[in-house]
């Protein structure tokens, strides 16, 4: 996720960055640029409509359909950002249990047992990496080649790995139950923080695995691209070869506000709009052993 200060206002307006919107469509702005200057340049010279035609009624049409675009891409951004944001609540909330767990079990367990502390403190900040590995989908073993406790050994790299870790703690938790080590209500108590854990996980998978309807997000592109392919024709007559750039500004301001719902409608990839999820997750670390 890209930092920066909101109040530097001569940066953000003049220096482009790669994940500007405006590298990402200059081609099709070129294209649009040129397609409006040849139909300004065919009206004009070749068709030499009056001022009577029946084309000049066009800006009519695009002015009803304007209202309609604008609702349809309103709807859009917002449904996007919603995702984005509650992706960003639910590693909040990781974060936040992550800490919780580790204080109680800090104050649990007995200080010199040092192999329940260590797996502890190697599990829930391995879950974090993990989390994000998998929703990434990408492979989890150098983030287990890290760890140093034997029992983490046994993950397989094959099967769901922040379920095995989640498995793993609750054994954990109920081997100590049984050795007397923690009371009845101390494992309620744990068993319930390592649950929100699974409950973060497929809640994040639900984000990632439900996109927006294809047919919703193929209707507005289509919807952008004819409205945008139709405004030269009227708009020729009272703009003329100006019509060119303003046509092409008109698609910019549309298109990138579709580019960038499809950018943050999927906040665990790795664009610089996309959850900073390392830079939570080596907090998680860093907390979990200050902690444990």
């Amino acid at each position: 996720m890209k930092a920066y200060n909101p109040k530097e206002w001569y940066k953000i307006l003049f220096f482009i960055q790669k994940s500007d919107t405006l590298i990402k469509l200059f081609p099709l702005l070129i294209v649009i640029c040129l397609y409006s200057f040849g139909i300004a340049y065919w009206e004009i010279h070749y068709l030499k409509l009056s001022e009577n035609s029946w084309a000049k009624g066009l800006p009519a049409m695009h002015s009803l359909l304007g209202f309609v675009i604008s609702l349809l891409l309103v709807f859009r951004t917002n449904t996007a950002y919603d995702r984005w944001w509650e992706g960003r609540k639910l590693w909040g909330s990781l974060v936040n249990n992550s800490r919780n767990l580790a204080m109680k079990l800090h104050a649990i367990l007995d200080e010199n047992d040092l192999d329940s502390r260590l797996f502890f403190k190697e599990t829930i900040a391995l879950y974090a990496f993990t989390l994000k590995d998998h929703l990434q989908s990408e492979s989890t073993r150098l983030s287990l080649d890290a760890t140093d406790h034997p029992e983490l050994g046994r993950i397989d790299t094959e099967k769901h790995i922040p379920n095995q870790l989640a498995g793993l703690m609750i054994s954990k938790v109920q081997e100590l139950y049984r050795q007397g080590k923690i009371s009845g209500d101390q494992l309620i108590v744990i068993n319930g923080e390592v649950s929100s854990f699974t409950d973060i996980c497929g809640a994040c998978e639900r984000i990632k695995n439900t996109p927006i309807p294809f047919s919703y997000s193929s209707f507005i592109k289509k919807f952008i691209l004819v409205y945008v392919l139709t405004l030269p024709l009227g708009y020729v007559f009272t703009l003329g070869y100006f019509v060119a750039p303003i046509v092409t500004f008109v698609f910019y301001v549309l298109a990138s506000l579709e580019l960038i719902a499809e950018e943050i409608e999927e906040p665990f990839g790795k664009d610089p709009n996309d959850l900073p999820m390392e830079k939570m997750s080596q907090n998680i670390r860093k907390h979990v052993a200050e902690l444990i």
